[in-house]
């Protein structure tokens, strides 16, 4: 991402935005979804799929309403960009997480030939793209570029320990 972006701010007028503000005004809008995650019962993590400087989907945990193990954020935002553009390659898609994906989320991203996924905590139980295991450096025909947003990495792992300090309680 070397071009600046456009958005809207608070007033209605567009400010350009640096590659890592980019990266950050995303992510903010994934941490709201975790956040609403958390709200409703279910394990706060959020993603959004975002195509030069539009949004194509959202995507938010759903496992306990749904009552579907698959029901994962990135797998809910994969399949609702995939529908929204009307094809199963998601080329020029970045998607950002707030937790870094699972091996099935992993899997799903790389047959999407997603190729950036930006991801704020990194999962040392679960985390398939850097902690456990790097799914994108096997050779499984497609590897995309994985990146950590450091500024919403401790959040986002805050949000997650408080969500199941308080399921234990």
């Amino acid at each position: 991402m070397s071009e600046i972006m456009r958005v809207p701010d608070r007033s209605g007028d567009t400010c350009a935005l640096t590659p890592t503000e980019t990266d950050e005004y995303f992510m903010s809008l994934a941490m709201e979804i975790a956040r609403g995650c958390a709200e409703v019962g279910e394990v706060p993590v959020g993603a959004v799929a975002v195509r030069g400087s539009r949004i194509i989907s959202c995507g938010a945990n759903g496992r306990e309403e749904e009552k579907n193990a698959l029901s994962h954020a990135e797998l809910n935002a994969i399949s609702a960009a995939c529908a929204a553009l009307g094809g199963w390659r998601l080329t020029g898609v970045t998607l950002y997480v707030t937790l870094e994906p699972c091996a099935m989320c992993a899997g799903a991203i790389i047959n999407a030939h997603i190729p950036r996924v930006v991801y704020a905590a990194k999962d040392a139980r679960a985390g398939a793209m850097g902690s456990i295991v790097k799914l994108q450096s096997l050779p499984l025909g497609y590897h995309p570029l994985t990146e950590v947003c450091e500024r919403f990495s401790r959040e986002s792992a805050g949000l997650l320990r408080e969500f199941f300090l308080a399921r234990r309680k």
